[in-house]
């Protein structure tokens, strides 16, 4: 079977090596254009083109797939690399651009995404983070036939995965092995005929949203339980911040302390090796592992070596 993939994180890379080692002819790789990355902000290569790359296989960077967008030269070019692929499916995860119908339709068998939730629960852009702010128990991974839609089409596979205390990023890492996994179990179900495609169900639908920079900051108002999912969810990226005696201090963990206190949100109840106890809208947030900005993150103890923190001290607010 001729594959062609387009992906662009890590998370795609990790699908790209399960084909390629599972036997798949990979025929043409599509990702985005490389982009700026570091201190330097030199041009930096997306993971899947560098895993490509290293196989010798052809790889395709169009900034948009519209015959009829702004850059229609991207698009052309891309479709005779894409007709010149003779690929029997496309598969697609976390490419980054929208698929026009030209392209949905050129594949045999069309193309098949590989979605880190269990649809309809979270289409769109941040499954895996969005999961785990919210609360979830399960997460999962779906492969999915792609339509016009927003991740409305069909579910061929779907296989879920109990969301325990992770961080975005082990979660993330579980994620990106399942849907590997799962990809070549589809591939190998469609080579034999025996994919059995089921409709998404209308209820049960949420979205989500891309994580933005400005979601950071925490808002002490909230309860506990809240900002440690938010902390947890926001690990790597964009990172949760709080605001302390004039500096910016990312907190990367924290546990919430079914604990009662009569003190305003955000203030400092008790500073020690344990953590840094503070009073938020309903129970008190532990923080456990922090940095200062151009530091390394720290856990409590070492953090409050170099950073001098006592009870009565307020945290800022988001629009600090």
């Amino acid at each position: 079977m001729r594959v062609v993939f387009a992906g662009t994180p890590e998370f795609a890379s990790v699908a790209l090596a399960a084909l390629h080692e599972a036997g798949f002819d990979i025929a043409l790789v599509l990702t985005q254009p490389d982009r700026p990355a570091g201190r330097g902000m030199k041009l930096q290569a997306s993971p899947v083109k560098q895993y490509a790359q290293q196989q010798g296989w052809p790889v395709a960077q169009p900034r948009s797939l519209r015959l009829d967008g702004k850059y229609p030269e991207d698009a052309a070019a891309a479709r005779e690399a894409l007709l010149a692929a003779q690929a029997d499916v496309m598969v697609v995860a976390a490419y980054g651009l929208i698929l026009p119908q030209w392209v949905l339709e050129l594949p045999r068998l069309g193309c098949l995404n590989i979605h880190a939730s269990l649809l309809p629960r979270w289409r769109g852009a941040a499954p895996i983070h969005r999961a785990i702010e919210a609360g979830d128990s399960k997460t999962g991974v779906t492969i999915m036939q792609m339509d016009a839609g927003l991740d409305t089409g069909d579910m061929l596979l779907a296989e879920s995965l109990a969301i325990g205390e992770d961080s975005t990023a082990q979660l993330h890492d579980r994620l990106a092995a399942q849907g590997g996994r799962l990809i070549v179990q589809a591939l190998r179900l469609a080579e034999a005929g025996a994919l059995q495609p089921v409709r998404q169900p209308e209820e049960g639908v949420t979205y989500a949203h891309k994580i933005e920079k400005a979601e950071a900051p925490l808002d002490w108002q909230l309860p506990a339980a809240d900002l440690a999912r938010r902390i947890r969810a926001f690990d790597p990226f964009p990172g949760a911040l709080g605001a302390l005696d004039g500096e910016s201090l990312k907190l990367w963990a924290a546990q919430a302390l079914p604990l009662s206190h009569d003190a305003a949100p955000g203030t400092v109840l008790a500073a020690g090796a344990e953590g840094i106890d503070v009073a938020t809208g309903d129970g008190v947030l532990r923080l456990t592992q922090l940095q200062r900005a151009g530091g390394k993150r720290l856990g409590a103890a070492d953090f409050l070596r170099g950073f001098d923190v006592k009870a009565g001290q307020v945290f800022g607010g988001p629009e600090s």
